[in-house]
């Protein structure tokens, strides 16, 4: 097995404000509640708990923001991978209908957040874009923007020559506009939401990677590594694309796959100005989707699926490198600055999970590539759960959990899967 390429730090890590200090976990402590993961959704528990007066410690094996949630492209994206016809009708017209109410506003739950505590987070909210990539998706983006049209969201179907207009590339047939989207920094962000949970009166440990879980005498024992154990009455476990073995099949229920990110030099003005050049970010129609943005100081950055291992050299960045030029031939003499990449979670069915195996044991896991905006909000969800014991707060019912068939094999899987769809998803064609 090749040893892993030693990476640069991620654009993300070279440009976020200094972190919090989060000590690890020095002697037993106890609390009403143990969460476990410092990404989005356990950050958001964490302040959500807090704010209520509810006595939270937070568990990271790193340092808040550490795994996806600091490695992300940082788009602000509202809604799920499903249209909002397909959510009323997956899960019946009431709660279909408040699924969709609790999707459409998972951006507002980002940006209401960095208003209303003023974090230094870089943001942008002018919109999202996705592009369609055939005929076929074109019909199909069209749908969708008439959907949540009907439902009161800022959405618009762009044609050929208003997408190339809005993105700066011909490679679209058509496209949509959800004005709900944006953009933010996103390891700024989570550095920021554990400064915050801190401030309204959670506790945060780096650094304090959990080695088991126990329950005794109606309460948890959540033991670290080092063998410090935080005793709680309940716990919330959100790892997502790094879950490890701590719950039994729970991470046989997921697909981990790693998604790839480059981004260039800041670019010069005449550049800037024809690429995004009304300050939307963009991702596309594709099965192995790309994702593109500008960020706050002028960098152009695009990220997709790569290798399923990790990274052994720069190659492992190339095809991101490749499609770059082809969309974007000005951009074809900008140096690329920062590689790097992040796992995220996918589920069989492509739609988030909450489990409680046993009580007092809530997991929430996958995102689909939307994480920001939806964990952030699930997370407020999990907070009014875990203090209210009413279900009626999950926006998802709780399921068992279920480890994919064959779940060994899927490594292999995936990778043969991401061959198939570079072959059939319609390649990047050069520019004219």
């Amino acid at each position: 097995m090749s040893a892993p390429f030693p990476l640069a730090p991620s654009l993300w890590a070279a440009t976020a404000p200094a972190a919090l200090p989060t000590p690890p976990i020095a002697e037993p402590a106890t609390a009403d509640v143990c969460v476990i993961g410092g990404g989005y959704a356990g950050l958001s528990t964490a302040l959500h708990l807090a704010e209520r007066g509810v006595r939270t410690i937070l568990l990271e094996a790193r340092e808040p923001g550490w795994g996806g949630s600091g490695r992300n492209g940082g788009q602000v994206i509202p809604g799920l991978k499903y249209d909002p016809d397909e959510l009323e009708a997956m899960f019946g017209q009431e709660r279909g209908g408040r699924l969709v109410a609790f999707a459409g506003a998972t951006a507002d739950a980002v940006f209401d957040l960095i208003a209303k505590h003023k974090m230094d987070v870089p943001h942008v909210r002018e919109g999202w874009i996705q592009g369609a990539h055939t005929p076929a998706s074109a019909r199909t983006v069209a749908a969708r923007a008439a959907q949540w049209e009907k439902r009161g969201a800022s959405a618009a179907f762009l044609d050929k020559a208003e997408t190339e207009r809005h993105l700066g590339t011909r490679q679209y047939e058509a496209s949509w506009i959800d004005r709900r989207g944006g953009a933010i920094q996103p390891l700024a962000y989570a550095r920021e939401l554990a400064r915050v949970a801190v401030a309204a009166g959670a506790t945060i440990h780096g650094d304090s990677p959990v080695a088991s879980l126990a329950r005794r005498d109606g309460r948890w024992i959540v033991t670290t590594r080092q063998g410090i154990s935080v005793t709680a009455d309940q716990v919330v476990l959100c790892t997502n694309g790094y879950t490890g073995d701590l719950v039994p099949k729970l991470r046989q229920s997921i697909i981990a796959p790693n998604s790839f990110q480059i981004a260039t030099e800041p670019l010069s003005d005449n550049i800037r100005k024809s690429i995004l050049p009304f300050g939307q970010v963009s991702s596309d129609t594709r099965q192995l989707l790309l994702y593109f943005r500008l960020d706050h100081e002028g960098r152009f950055l695009i990220g997709g699926r790569g290798p399923f291992r990790e990274p052994t050299s720069a190659a492992d960045w190339s095809h991101l490198e490749r499609v770059v030029e082809k969309m974007f031939p000005q951009l074809k003499s900008v140096p690329i600055a920062y590689r790097w990449c992040g796992r995220v979670a996918l589920t069989r069915d492509f739609l988030p999970h909450l489990h409680e195996p046993e009580p007092g044991l809530v997991i929430d896991i996958g995102c689909m590539g939307r994480g920001v905006g939806l964990q952030t909000a699930m997370g407020a969800r999990l907070a009014d759960y875990v203090a209210t014991r009413n279900r009626d707060a999950l926006p998802f019912p709780v399921l068992p959990i279920k480890p994919l068939p064959l779940h060994p094999l899927h490594k292999a899987y995936v990778s043969a899967i991401i061959a198939w769809y570079r072959l059939t998803d319609g390649g990047v064609k050069a520019a004219a």
